[in-house]
This record gives C-alpha cells, sequence and structure tokens, in this order.
C-alpha cells in the first residue's frame, strides 16, 4: 500500500523567527507516530535551521527548487550539492509558479529531474493545467506533454525517487479547488500513462499528490480517492493546527 504523504510548500513565507516558530509548533500537535510522511518546505534561507529543529522528528524537509548544474556562474541559483551538503535530499521541481513567473520550460525541468536522478535526490515534480486548458478539455493531453517531455527519458529505476504532484493550475490560491472526482480522474489518468511508457508495477507503487487549495475542511474527501496519494499544500501548511489537520486527514 502506498504510503501518503503530506508536504507543505511555504513559498516566499516566513523569515527566521517565523520559521523557528512555525515548525515549533508543528513539532508540538504533529503524532510522531503518523503513519503520513510530512515534508515542510521553506525558502533556501532557512532550509539548515529547519533541518536541524526537525532532526529525530517525524518531519523531513525539502528545497523548492535547485538548478541543474554542479556549480558555475549561475548567480543566485543553488545546487543539489549546496542542498545535499546541509542535509536536504526531497527537492520540489516543476512548480507552476516556477513555470509561469520564472519562465520553467520542459526543457529546463527535464535538466533538473536528471540532476536530482543523478545526485539520488527524492523529487516532488508537479504538473498541471492552467484554467483555459481545463476549459478546453486539454487537461489530459497537458499533464501527459509535461511527464513525458520532462521525465521519459529517465529509467525506471529513477520512479523510486520520484512523486508527481498534480496541481491544478486554476486552483492555487484562488480558494477553488479541483472536486474530489476530478482529481481522481486525472491522478488515475496519470497512473496510465506512467503504466504505459514503463509498466503497471511501478505506476500501481508511484504516489501522486493533489496540490490546489487543500484545506482542513476539504483533505479527507480528496485523500480518499483511490490514486491520490496525500497532497502538496500551500497555504494551510502555514499554520500549524491547519497542516496537522491536513495530515490526520491523510491517515483516514
Amino acid at each position: 500500500m502506498r504510503k501518503k504523504i503530506v508536504a507543505g510548500n511555504w513559498k516566499m513565507n516566513k523569515t527566521l523567527p517565523e520559521t523557528q516558530n512555525l515548525i515549533q509548533d508543528l513539532l508540538r500537535v504533529i503524532n510522531t507516530e503518523n503513519t503520513v510522511e510530512v515534508f515542510v518546505a521553506p525558502s533556501f534561507v532557512n532550509l539548515k535551521t529547519a533541518i536541524e529543529q526537525t532532526k529525530n522528528s517525524a518531519v523531513k524537509v525539502a528545497a523548492q527548487n535547485m538548478y541543474f548544474a554542479e556549480n558555475g556562474a549561475y548567480t543566485g541559483e543553488v545546487s543539489a550539492n549546496m542542498l545535499q551538503s546541509i542535509g536536504v535530499d526531497t527537492v520540489i521541481l516543476g512548480h507552476s509558479e516556477r513555470r509561469a513567473y520564472f519562465g520553467e520550460t520542459d526543457k529546463i525541468l527535464k535538466q533538473k529531474a536528471e540532476q536530482a536522478y543523478h545526485k539520488n535526490m527524492m523529487n516532488i515534480f508537479c504538473i498541471g493545467e492552467k484554467l483555459e486548458e481545463r476549459q478546453a478539455g486539454k487537461h489530459f493531453s497537458v499533464v501527459e506533454s509535461q511527464l513525458k517531455n520532462a521525465l521519459f527519458d529517465l529509467p525506471e529505476d529513477a520512479f523510486k525517487k520520484i512523486v508527481i504532484a498534480y496541481e491544478p493550475v486554476w486552483a492555487i490560491g484562488t480558494g477553488e479547488t479541483a472536486t474530489p472526482e476530478q482529481a481522481q480522474e486525472i491522478h488515475h489518468f496519470i497512473r496510465e500513462v506512467i503504466a504505459k511508457k514503463y509498466d503497471k508495477a511501478l505506476a500501481d507503487s508511484l504516489r501522486i499528490l493533489y496540490g490546489g487549495s487543500v484545506k482542513p475542511n476539504n483533505a479527507e474527501e480528496i485523500f480518499s480517492q483511490p490514486d491520490v496519494d496525500g497532497g502538496l499544500i500551500g497555504g494551510a501548511a502555514l499554520k500549524a493546527d491547519d497542516f496537522n489537520a491536513i495530515i490526520e486527514a491523510g491517515k483516514s
């Protein structure tokens, strides 16, 4: 059975003291014996502190992004080696905001995914359609092309360290949420695409998260869908009680 994941993407929020306080609050309320894998993804400047604070706890730390080069003249970028040197071995790649605001293409994300694979890092890889693509009935073709263009040159064993996060762009930070049935439909489709390229056993073992305005009041219903293996959480991850309520929903 696939173990659910609840990952909190903090985006560009929380100063160092605020990060420390939020992690402290989360560690106070979270059940350390829980059956859900929990991640938090603070900003780059607060990752080392987060690693130190969560040591020997049930909470793991992920980075929100990384560059595909080992090192060099790439001002402002952060490499896999840098992340691993402070104890971070999980990274979120391809988030819709990186695609929309920073021009990350499938070609760039392919390079980043390859680097994560070569560095043996866990890769929470985000895919998802925009509102106009959903309205035009192109959501299946969009997520399929995002998967194929970025990940399908990787060998099958790479998927041992890949988690897919489906995030309908129209439901991020808008208050809109895909219905549980919509989430299930496209999660099942993603699994079928993976099975066709690789095999059914791999597809069945792959964890696919939903990311699109998950909150305490809708998490249980979304997570109960057979092909939904947890969530990539935005705003609700910034409050310890809300985030913990979502984690608890993943247990049922």
